[in-house]
């Protein structure tokens, strides 16, 4: 039998690699693409889709909560098999969908994680297919914890696939997917503990605001054991036992079920790369300017599976695709060149933040102004009862451009697209200032800010 030959072979139908897909094969390339999971890729099936609708419903009781005694009355609670009935009217058509919608492309489909044979030759579903180019687009997997009694562990997929909600929870790792998920199974009735290596929560956003999505973490009931390594899980008879070390000292806690959320790493250890001459690192396929590995020039790399040095985030997987899909098009002339990214965690409140913090502009040594406040009483706020809302800003002293900004509020996660046009259109802050937004809105706020 003859080998098939492609153009273009995609390997992950997330974000990034459908899209390269569907620009290619609408320019008349001959495409075939590959998953070894649900077409859809992790976002809209096991990620940031179904957390959203998770994290919508408890938004929706806190607000009530909130309000109590103000106007609403009466008891309220979650219910989770109802709750996750809901999440499922999002993500049970999604394969069925993105493969239909695929096939209508004139994309042929493949079922299986391809294995390189040697550059341009992969091996997939029993048969040897050749590329001109192969773009890999496979994402990240939760990491893998390297301690006895790893095999107990539960992931991400699994907390939101759970048909009942355990009455104890351990999550290892307090990231963006520990906080957010210890935040849903805490308003859902769960005691929820979060083991932490480092010294804080969400280590790689502001300190100071942290501190305030830390307390109200706790005033929910969100216990925090931080600088602590875990060591082993063990099984008991009801519960597991997650021991761990805290400096010279050692200690444990049970719970009905334990969550790695200690980070996720590139999906990239069935592909055989080595065998392709396709180099990579820790942090995903190594890539050039171009999104293009630099040892194997017919492959492509794009979103989160990336080396870029951009944050795994799905727009950023989404600029990633038009660039290598541009690339494999039109030739190499599309280069990376990210704009200034902002970054939500779906916490209640949420935590946005876009730009330095004001470590990072310390050690980048500018002369610049900040201003942190705790601002409860602005009418916004005030309004739905909010107990925390928090902002910090920094402002470059000498072109009055703002460096950074970052929120805790209810709806910081909207806020913050404000100050990336801002920040993108390098609008001064007396700009800022002039501008008028509608009245009574979290947007107008943000001028207050800076």
């Amino acid at each position: 039998m003859a080998i098939k030959e492609f153009d273009v072979f995609v390997i992950g139908t997330g974000t990034a690699g459908k899209s390269v897909a569907y620009d290619c094969a609408a320019e008349g390339m001959n495409v075939a693409i590959a998953d070894n999971r649900e077409y859809g890729g992790t976002c809209a099936n096991r990620g940031c889709d179904p957390k959203k609708v998770l994290v919508g419903v408890t938004e929706a009781f806190q607000r009530a909560k909130n309000l109590k005694g103000k106007g609403i009355e009466g008891d309220l609670k979650i219910d989770w098999n109802s709750l996750q009935e809901f999440k499922s009217t999002f993500t049970d058509a999604v394969p069925v969908v993105h493969e239909r919608k695929l096939k209508e492309a004139g994309i042929t489909l493949y079922h299986q994680s391809p294995k390189f044979l040697d550059g341009n030759t992969l091996s997939v579903e029993g048969k040897s297919i050749r590329a001109k180019n192969i773009v890999i687009a496979t994402g990240q997997k939760a990491m893998d914890l390297k301690i006895p009694g790893r095999e107990y562990l539960k992931i991400s997929d699994d907390f939101l696939a759970m048909d009942e909600l355990p009455e104890s929870i351990v999550f290892i790792g307090g990231g963006y997917i520990g906080m957010e998920f210890a935040h849903i199974a805490a308003r859902c009735g769960a005691k929820v503990t979060v083991i932490e290596a480092a010294s804080r929560p969400l280590i790689s956003f502001d300190a100071d605001v942290v501190s305030h999505l830390q307390s109200v973490s706790e005033k929910l009931g969100v216990k925090f054991i931080f600088d602590a390594e875990v060591s082993e899980v063990e099984k008991l008879r009801k519960n597991y036992r997650v021991s761990f070390r805290k400096g010279e000292n050692t200690g444990s806690v049970t719970a009905r079920m334990v969550f790695n959320t200690a980070g996720r790493e590139p999906s990239i250890d069935e592909l055989d790369l080595k065998k392709g001459n396709v180099t990579f690192e820790n942090t995903g396929i190594t890539v050039n300017e171009y999104l293009q590995n630099p040892a194997n020039p017919s492959v492509y790399a794009c979103g989160d599976v990336s080396a870029s040095g951009a944050p795994p985030l799905t727009p950023v997987s989404s600029q990633e695709a038009r660039i290598v899909s541009m690339n494999l098009r039109k030739g190499n002339y599309t280069k990376m060149n990210f704009p200034p990214i902002p970054s939500v965690v779906f916490t209640i409140p949420q935590l946005a933040s876009i730009g330095m913090t004001e470590e990072e502009a310390k050690e980048r040594k500018f002369d610049y102004a900040v201003r942190y406040k705790s601002v409860p009483n602005w009418f916004n706020a005030k309004r739905i009862h909010a107990e925390e809302y928090v902002f910090k800003t920094l402002v470059d002293k000498e072109s009055n451009l703002i460096l950074g900004a970052h929120i805790l509020g209810y709806q910081a996660a909207e806020m913050i697209n404000l100050f990336v046009f801002a920040m993108c259109g390098k609008i001064t802050v007396d700009q800022f200032k002039t501008m008028i937004f509608a009245y009574p809105t979290w947007g107008n706020e943000i001028k207050g800010m800076v």
